[in-house]
């Protein structure tokens, strides 16, 4: 039998923290692995079985015969809970006036595993685990009061075992008892803040802990319905599991499950249907990344790369959807004339007549040969695009950007023949830049490049 510790063996005086190295007992301390409101655990090698444990010990501040009792009673709620689920004590005694609870190392929390990425049929086995540890409790009247990621150890095989029976209560049949608000603030359901826990306050909790596994969101009070992050819960599981999870977190817990056993029972009757449609979305996602790709689309995505950001490609053909830049006057990948520029600009206003972009000093459109503009400052602007200059002696400033066919100071139409970087290839209409290992028409005068 597990051995159960014994109030009247309490020291007086409590000793001070462990420190890593420390031998107590048979067991040789190595590192501090967790720490919570009243007790610390650790990370231990136990020297005569050969093997790493973890050692709960209270904090010294709070060890007084409340606390004493209280691990008493988590010792034999324990011990008297066999599921593999369940985390089993292997020891709990005062060894050199420090009491101790020893359980078996697990490789890190649930709370830890959630900080990664956790598929929906992960979710869905960790659920059932926990469903199951739950149930058992549940059917040995034992209320556990504190359930959340951190008290679900992992071990191999992605197995969940439940601990802390701590503040643990017996339940009396269906009703609540009483007890202080203890609990987790954020998994704690709302009777149990006030005092009167039930079998139904686990099921709320369990609740939580699901909807955060499966959208990544935590509902805050006062827990209306639908939740942040329902829209993820709609993506990955039925809508019966969603009712379910609606059900388990009602702020009324007469309307939630009676208590983990009910719950269990509905979760086995759902989770084939929530298994398939993870499999199905799965399989639909994979089907996506491993789908062909067409030539098309590769030679986009090239083009792209070698020269999205030289030409500011902000637009998409509306008839092709191939990538375009502000200035362009004709689609290079079909043709097609665009006399009015409807993409995105990052001038502060557009030109009535084509819709591309002016600043606000300027006197005309460098882009069509629309009408005069009224300048709306003075000021004078500069800008890094300016690369060129205005070939008309009269011009007031003469600053031109690529791609610009008249000057937008003294609409001088542009002659200059603007190459595009990384290719020597000219349109034979226009002399303008273009490329055309990727391009099909000239976007500056719409020439055919196909037969060059």
């Amino acid at each position: 039998m597990k051995p159960i510790v014994d109030v009247s063996t309490a020291p007086t005086q409590y000793p001070p923290v462990l420190k890593a190295r420390q031998r107590l007992g048979k067991y040789r301390v190595e590192k501090k692995i967790g720490e919570g409101g009243f007790a610390m655990v650790f990370r231990a090698y136990d020297t005569i079985e050969g093997i790493p444990v973890a050692l709960k010990v209270p904090h010294w501040r709070h060890f007084k015969p409340d606390l004493v009792r209280a691990l008493r009673q988590e010792v034999r709620m324990s011990a008297g809970l066999d599921h593999p689920n369940i985390l089993p004590i292997k020891n709990a005694e005062f060894i050199d006036k420090t009491f101790v609870i020893v359980y078996p190392l697990g490789e890190g929390t649930l709370a830890d595993r959630m900080r990664k990425r956790l598929s929906t049929r992960t979710a869905l086995d960790f659920a059932e685990q926990m469903l199951s540890a739950i149930a058992y409790a549940h059917k040995h009247r034992v209320i556990h009061c504190d359930i959340k990621p951190d008290n679900f150890i992992m071990f191999p095989n992605s197995t969940l075992r439940l601990a802390d029976f701590g503040i643990a209560k017996f339940a009396q049949g269906r009703r609540s008892v009483r007890a202080e608000g203890t609990g987790t603030v954020g998994y704690i359901a709302p009777e149990q803040a006030f005092g009167k826990p039930s079998l139904r306050s686990d099921v709320f909790a369990l609740g939580l802990v699901f909807y955060r596994m499966f959208t990544g969101h935590l509902p805050e009070w006062p827990y209306e319905w639908p939740p942040a992050g329902f829209d993820r819960l709609k993506v990955a599981v039925p809508g019966d599991f969603q009712k379910f999870l609606k059900k388990a977190l009602s702020v009324d817990q007469h309307k939630r499950f009676a208590d983990g056993n009910q719950m269990f029972t509905a979760f086995k009757r759902l989770k084939p249907t929530a298994r398939r449609h993870a499999t199905t979305r799965a399989k639909k996602r994979a089907a996506k990344i491993t789908a062909p790709t067409d030539w098309r689309t590769l030679k986009i995505k090239q083009f792209k790369r070698e020269h999205g950001k030289e030409l500011a490609l902000k637009a998409v053909c509306r008839r092709c959807a191939g990538p375009m830049s502000e200035p362009m006057l004709y689609c290079p990948w079909c043709g097609d004339h665009k006399k009015v520029y409807a993409g995105e600009t990052s001038f502060p206003k557009r030109c009535g007549r084509c819709g591309r972009g002016q600043k606000l000093d300027w006197r005309f459109c460098a882009w069509c040969y629309g009408s005069k503009l009224e300048p709306e400052t003075q000021r004078e602007y500069s800008d890094v695009r300016y690369e060129a200059r205005c070939t008309n002696d009269k011009c007031s400033r003469k600053e031109l950007m690529p791609f610009m066919r008249y000057c937008p100071w003294c609409r001088t139409k542009v002659r200059k023949s603007w190459p595009i970087i990384g290719s020597r290839d000219k349109c034979t209409r226009c002399k303008g830049g273009v490329v055309d290992e990727y391009w099909d028409y000239c976007p500056w005068c719409g020439k055919s490049r196909r037969g060059r």
